[in-house]
């Protein structure tokens, strides 16, 4: 057998000392108390704009109430003085039907608004990180842990979920501040909670820690956390 080359030996050595995925994983997640708030936790509130609320052009199942928890949410994180980052689709598919540009129900809904200051991230796709800023900005402001809420619990929560547990992110998704809508699959319709519950029970393992809305309230009264500097 012929004698490793220096490169050769070198390569092995930085092969060796290189940490695998699971290693990053295991890193991030020691750095964060799981059983508390962590000090690099953004909110991250997705599409709940107008057009999924009554009198909207898709309107879901359950808005109202997943909308009232992810204020209780907003409300904490900004007491925190926590990341809060809230993503907006805009649809540019031609025969799109809502969410369309400069129309009423592309807006963010009042009841969960931005503040000045607060980071919109303007998105196209179900994904909230494909063709978008979210990445850059999560990792400049040092984020480790993500707190996503908002809507459709199986489209677009469900995508930004798993993406974000593949970039490396620890993802913990309120499942009563999210919703959805019945859907139709060859002659079945699936109801709405039904929906909601599969796709719940589908992230919680290993994609995200799904809890409700007073579970998240009350990490952040256990752990005492407070926001980094």
């Amino acid at each position: 057998m012929k004698p490793k080359s220096g490169l050769q030996k070198l390569h092995l050595d930085k092969c060796k000392n290189q940490p695998t995925r699971k290693a990053i994983r295991s890193n991030q997640m020691s750095d964060t108390n799981i059983n508390g708030g962590s000090m690099n936790n953004c909110l991250l509130l997705v599409d709940l704009q107008n057009d999924y609320f009554p009198g909207g052009e898709m309107e879901l199942v359950g808005i109202d109430n997943a909308a009232y928890n992810a204020e209780i949410l907003l409300r904490k994180f900004r007491k925190e003085q926590f990341q809060i980052i809230h993503v907006q689709h805009l649809s540019l598919n031609p025969g799109a039907t809502f969410f369309l540009p400069e129309s009423p129900g592309v807006e963010i809904n009042q009841a969960v608004a931005p503040l000045d200051g607060e980071t919109v991230v303007t998105k196209h796709f179900p994904n909230s990180f494909r063709d978008t800023e979210l990445l850059d900005l999560l990792q400049g402001r040092g984020i480790d842990t993500l707190t996503i809420c908002g809507a459709m619990s199986h489209m677009c929560i469900d995508a930004t979920t798993r993406a974000a547990f593949d970039l490396g992110f620890t993802c913990v998704v309120a499942e009563d501040a999210c919703a959805t809508r019945d859907l139709t699959f060859q002659d079945k319709t699936i109801k709405a909670d039904k929906v909601h519950a599969s796709f719940m029970a589908a992230l919680s393992a290993p994609y995200a820690e799904v809890i409700s809305t007073q579970s998240v309230i009350d990490k952040f009264e256990l752990s005492g956390a407070t926001a980094a500097e």
